[in-house]
């Protein structure tokens, strides 16, 4: 029974990113409904390899079955979303609609993170490009900043040539040949462990200071930190 546990876990992390796919698709849907799916989505997707590890039980089957999930919420979702948001704003803008189509390309490069990843050795203990759920993060708390513009964001984050690019270099992040260190803990000295410390105290403090709008200045931070250290540190 307990083998069983870790892919239902993951099976409700894709049954997540189904219902943000409602929320965004559906003519009563809300995008901010959309991002706390995807939120839900990201926890579960953090628990399902928790638990494969505490019971030891992974298996090939639980690796496809996450990275087949991982495509829907954290590649079509945030596409989708990229996609809805342009949709308004190229209108508002009076720039062709069909642009809005780029978003998707944040899907197609997904998918293709996800492909590499299961097939690259070099990734078992840090990651060669932007991990998909980074970059989903990003996606998904625009709406959520749109939802609490207490900064007075909106006309920023809806200018389409922002949207574009933004779809643009986080589909280039995906794949690049960025080593990032990953958030697993060996030992909790400081010397192994000093990049990890400092992202987690420097993220805490920006999301207690600004909120969701921290969100991307957090994966920003990420990024930085993992170009001035190596990964593996």
């Amino acid at each position: 029974m307990k083998k069983h546990l870790p892919n239902a876990v993951t099976c409700l992390n894709l049954f997540s990113g189904c219902l943000a796919l409602t929320q965004i698709f559906s003519t009563d849907g809300n995008l901010v409904y959309a991002s706390y799916f995807v939120l839900l989505a990201a926890v579960f997707d953090f628990f399902d390899g928790l638990l494969a590890r505490a019971l030891h039980v992974s298996s090939p089957i639980g690796k496809d079955l996450d990275s087949l999930a991982d495509v829907v919420s954290f590649g079509v979702v945030p596409g989708a979303i990229i996609y809805k948001l342009l949709q308004g704003s190229l209108t508002t803008a009076n720039l062709p609609t069909y642009l809005a189509y780029v978003g998707f390309i944040v899907t197609i490069f997904s998918a293709l993170r996800l492909a590499r990843f299961n097939n690259d050795t070099r990734q078992s203990d840090s990651f060669i490009g932007l991990p998909t759920p980074a970059c989903t993060l990003v996606v998904a708390s625009l709406p959520l900043i749109l939802e609490h513009d207490s900064f007075n964001l909106a006309t920023t984050i809806l200018n389409p040539w922002l949207l574009l690019a933004l779809a643009v270099i986080l589909s280039g992040l995906l794949v690049a040949e960025l080593p990032l260190f990953a958030l697993k803990f060996k030992s909790l000295r400081w010397q192994d462990n000093s990049v990890r410390f400092i992202f987690l105290l420097l993220s805490v403090g920006l999301l207690l200071g600004l909120g969701v709008v921290a969100v991307p200045l957090i994966i920003l931070l990420y990024v930085l930190l993992s170009l001035v250290r190596p990964a593996k540190a």
